[in-house]
């Protein structure tokens, strides 16, 4: 952790510049795009910390294109990043979780760089703002294709395409947590001077761990091989240091951020009650999978890896296994009936 009482801090901003320099023929559009993102992140801060002050806890009354009851709070950070990227030019679509279609931009901010596609999950876990458990935003970067037109066609790509991915955790701290496909790195939000201070460098999550995190309220509607997993993982065993711990906040990036930390597996599989799983395959699942792999992790849709699925639809859902890549590759062979 980095002391601000000397002088040798890094803001994010300045980090953004250096990697930039690093780049050879970068227009700075880049750099913008992210100084944009973690703009919105900074107001939509400030708003989570009035959150039982003024008027924004609680359902809006409104279900989102999920058929989820929006929260007041998934609203309002919507439109903060649709405004900060609409405002900063250098995006030509986003797509949002709160919002049924694509959101083309091209033209609103005529000669700026708008070659860039934002995908958002503006709020992840914002049913739980009520009760002060953290929550978080994840926000995932993708090149137009070259002569594309700014339409759904052109955001339907693989996570293997992805430019950039990153999370924000609203909790105890305000941590910004980001890759461009050249290691991971974290910024804390110092309130003092507004700024986002480097605070975890070269992010590496440990090989294996042993915290798993999944809600087995829905036990009884996993596939078998999950449900050995978790019997075994469940286990006396001082060998494998077994049982393993349950680790589940109910806030994807919460339970995600520590695993990365400090080693673990975060699963949401298919079900009964969700056949194709529950994550969002574009807005939570691949940027996470893209971060996890850059930390030295795994992200499996518990047959392969999840980055290398072909979208079909905007919002569509996967199932997921992601964290520690021996724990991720031990649930693969258990799925598929190798162990156990």
């Amino acid at each position: 952790m980095n002391d601000l009482s000397t002088p040798d801090f890094k803001t994010l901003e300045q980090f953004i510049i250096e990697q930039q320099e690093m780049s050879g023929g970068a227009t700075g559009a880049f750099s913008r795009l992210l100084r944009d993102l973690s703009v919105a992140a900074k107001v939509v801060n400030r708003d989570m910390r009035r959150a039982g002050l003024v008027d924004i806890l609680g359902a809006s009354g409104e279900v989102n294109v999920q058929g989820e009851v929006q929260q007041k709070m998934d609203a309002l950070a919507h439109a903060e990043f649709v405004r900060a990227l609409r405002r900063g030019g250098e995006t030509c679509l986003i797509g949002s979780e709160e919002h049924a279609e694509a959101i083309p931009l091209d033209g609103d901010r005529p000669g700026e760089d708008g070659r860039y596609i934002v995908l958002l999950d503006p709020l992840d876990g914002s049913s739980n703002i009520d009760v002060n458990v953290s929550v978080g935003t994840i926000f995932s970067v993708y090149h137009l294709p070259e002569g594309a037109a700014p339409t759904l066609e052109a955001a339907l790509q693989p996570g293997t395409e992805q430019v950039a991915a990153g999370y924000i955790v609203y909790g105890s701290s305000t941590i910004l947590v980001y890759t461009t496909g050249n290691g991971v790195n974290g910024f804390t939000l110092e309130p003092s001077i507004g700024e986002f201070i480097l605070s975890h460098p070269n992010i590496r999550t440990p090989e294996t761990g042993t915290m798993y995190s999944v809600n087995e309220g829905n036990y009884n509607s996993f596939e078998d091989g999950l449900k050995r997993w978790i019997k075994w993982a469940q286990a006396e065993d001082k060998a494998t240091a077994r049982p393993y711990t349950t680790r589940y906040i109910g806030s994807f990036v919460s339970d995600f951020h520590r695993n990365l930390v400090k080693g673990g597996i975060y699963i949401y599989p298919a079900s009964a009650k969700s056949p194709e799983g529950k994550l969002r395959l574009m807005y939570e699942s691949n940027p996470m999978a893209f971060i996890v792999e850059q930390a030295g992790g795994m992200a499996s849709n518990g047959r392969g890896r999840v980055m290398e699925t072909q979208p079909t639809a905007l919002h569509q859902r996967t199932p997921l296994y992601i964290g520690s890549k021996a724990m991720v590759e031990q649930v693969e062979r258990f799925l598929a009936g190798e162990e156990g």
